[in-house]
């Protein structure tokens, strides 16, 4: 009997193609001054199948920002199924914020520009402010469990401050350090600031 083989949805496969181009274009040139006809080449499809799956540039762009913000939720979540403490679940989020796929260069100027262009853009604006929660919610999550609410949200802000800052020195390649590196750093900083504030003693911290 003959094998079966899964059904190939081409418009999703052009939809991700499509995606990944404008990263790699946005990236190259460091600004969201591309055309949707620059992307298309990059994807290999015509501007008109473009414009079809997505509507246009505005569109595809906040596609291009939902996917990056959902690759990053999904590659959280995998990485925090084995982080089995508290303080684990805070070194496998600041892990996968610089994992070889989010720590590329061309999606961390993706996401720079996103940040640029979203002093214009609402959408873009409530979607870095999506992210923005969530790399807050998680931390703090992790970090009740080891010292005190307050103290915990002190320390998620200057992480999350931290995470961004050195993200935009990499795209900027202001003497940005390399991944390892600049985790070394935010470790360093929690490390830090875990020993000199005040903590809940009924917490576990390890």
């Amino acid at each position: 009997m003959p094998k079966i083989r899964p059904r190939v949805n081409t418009e999703e496969l052009r939809r991700k193609d499509l995606i990944s181009a404008a990263i790699q274009t946005i990236g190259e040139r460091g600004s969201l001054d591309v055309t949707v006809a620059q992307i298309a080449r990059k994807a290999g499809v015509s501007a008109a199948l473009a414009h079809h799956y997505f509507g246009g540039k505005d569109q595809l762009l906040l596609a291009t920002m939902r996917h990056l913000l959902s690759e990053l939720g999904s590659d959280l979540r995998l990485a925090l199924q084995t982080a089995a403490t508290p303080r684990a679940r805070v070194s496998a989020i600041i892990g996968v914020n610089f994992s070889a796929s989010q720590f590329a260069h061309e999606t961390i100027a993706a996401w720079l520009t996103f940040y640029a262009h979203a002093q214009q853009s609402l959408e873009m604006r409530r979607l870095l402010r999506v992210y923005a929660r969530r790399l807050h919610s998680n931390l703090c999550f992790a970090l009740e469990q080891l010292t005190d609410k307050q103290t915990a949200q002190h320390i998620a802000k200057g992480t999350g401050a931290l995470i961004d800052g050195l993200y935009i020195r990499h795209a900027l390649g202001a003497d940005a350090p390399e991944a390892p590196k600049a985790i070394a750093l935010v470790e360093d900083y929690i490390t830090v600031q875990l020993a000199r504030l005040p903590l809940n003693p009924s917490r576990n911290r390890h």
